[in-house]
């Protein structure tokens, strides 16, 4: 395998710490940054065609774009790293291993959108990552990089105030809106859309929300310029991402790679293939929400948004979550499902009552008490919370339920070999 580009986990030792971070180039990218015109950093990462690596893969620049110009009200960026998604496990790295990255990045998107403070949501239970973030930013704060008094230390009349935020502790809290409202202290419910964020956001305030690996992303964009970002991996998905590989494979991880990447190529070449040399039976590509693949569809899929959209799937948080030939894809399904009734924030009926249908009737087909019209009823409600809730977490929900039970359809009828007396009385009509 031929060297890649390291744009977020770079191989240097100690480069959480901010001297060796400040060895090593670090924060000189701001400089360049403010040296520039705050449209013209907007426009370089536009050129750059950065998307989003949240999940929904926006891009970037052109959400820069709508925070209001020439309004004398604050103005907040929220950093999202919640991330709460089953199977995503990468922010955490960059907490970890270059924090200091995400603070300049959050100061580049600072002045570019004439942000007053940025808040850097991370969620509850990271109790080591929350305290190693904290560390990095009071660094930069006594080193004069980050408030006031980075004023005088740049030579320049911008500045921006960040804070840390734990998170609530809820897979809602990772949709912006619902981010938004638990910042302001109160229970993590999404809100309707329009308005958007950069319209009325925190405290009804223009508010930009990015991920964490999005922003952390802008340093090295600026650094070697929007033309030569757009270069690397696939030309509508620019970039590299962090894959976070989890499942039956030999060295699970997070891998930073070029997107556009081949599917098997990560298994196989960079996770070291499947444990026990067993056949992949299904992988989900971008966390928990995303819709399987078989393991017969995977050869020759590119890991990159359009690629995989072209499938009936999304690159999501790029969350690979590989299950061999053995795995029980009824108890998975039902697992998930269980999961997305139990996070539901109950707000809107359809995904309220309708989470709790899918994982009801999984339970019945994972005891052999279903029978085959159990399935079509699975996929109606699926069908039925899929676009009709407030955010996106019915989608989250219905998209793999479906997306399991349409591609392994005979595995759910078999549901362990225990097929009811009614369900044969029914096939025998």
């Amino acid at each position: 395998m031929s060297e890649l580009p390291r744009l977020i986990l770079q191989d240097i030792p100690d480069y959480h710490k901010i001297d060796v971070y400040m060895a090593n180039g670090g924060y000189d990218t701001y400089k360049k940054a403010i040296a520039m015109k705050p449209d013209d950093v907007t426009n370089e990462v536009k050129k750059s065609g950065l998307r989003g690596r949240g999940g929904a893969a926006f891009p970037t620049g052109l959400k820069w774009t709508f925070m209001p110009k020439g309004s004398d009200k604050p103005k907040y960026l929220a950093v999202n790293g919640d991330e709460s998604e089953p199977g995503s496990f990468k922010d955490r790295q960059i907490f970890e291993r270059n924090p200091h990255q995400l603070i300049e990045g959050i100061m580049i998107a600072g002045y570019a959108m004439d942000i007053n403070a940025a808040y850097i949501y991370i969620r509850g239970e990271y109790h080591k990552w929350v305290d190693l973030m904290q560390k990095a930013l009071d660094d930069a704060y006594s080193k004069g990089l980050v408030g006031e008094k980075m004023k005088e230390t740049f030579g320049n009349n911008y500045s921006i105030d960040i804070y840390v935020h734990k998170g609530a502790g809820a897979y809602i809290c990772g949709e912006e809106t619902s981010l938004m409202t638990s910042i302001e202290g109160d229970r993590g419910y999404p809100r309707y859309k329009p308005p958007f964020p950069a319209q009325r956001g925190l405290w009804d305030m223009p508010t930009t929300v990015n991920n964490v690996e999005t922003i952390s992303t802008v340093v090295p964009i600026l650094k070697m310029g929007g033309d030569n970002f757009a270069k690397i991996g696939a030309p509508g998905h620019p970039g590299t991402l962090l894959f976070g590989v989890s499942g039956h494979v030999n060295k699970p991880g997070v891998y930073e790679l070029p997107t556009g990447t081949l599917l098997t190529d990560i298994i196989y070449n960079y996770c070291g293939g499947v444990r026990n040399n067993k056949k992949i039976k299904a992988v989900i590509p971008g966390g928990s929400s995303m819709p399987p693949l078989r393991g017969d569809e995977i050869e020759g899929v590119r890991m990159d948004e359009d690629s995989l959209k072209a499938l009936g799937t999304h690159i999501g948080t790029g969350g690979i979550i590989v299950m061999d030939e053995d795995t029980d894809l009824v108890k998975t399904t039902l697992r998930i499902a269980h999961f997305y009734h139990h996070e539901s924030c109950g707000q809107c009926t359809p995904c309220r009552e309708g989470c709790g249908w899918m994982e009801k009737i999984l339970h019945r087909i994972e005891i052999g008490e279903a029978t085959s019209k159990d399935l079509d009823l699975l996929i109606s409600v699926a069908n039925n919370i899929e676009g009709n809730t407030i955010c996106a977490l019915g989608d989250a929900a219905a998209w793999p339920v479906r997306g399991f039970v349409t591609k392994f359809r005979d595995e759910f009828e078999k549901a362990h070999g225990k097929r009811s007396s009614a369900d044969t009385l029914l096939q025998a009509s």
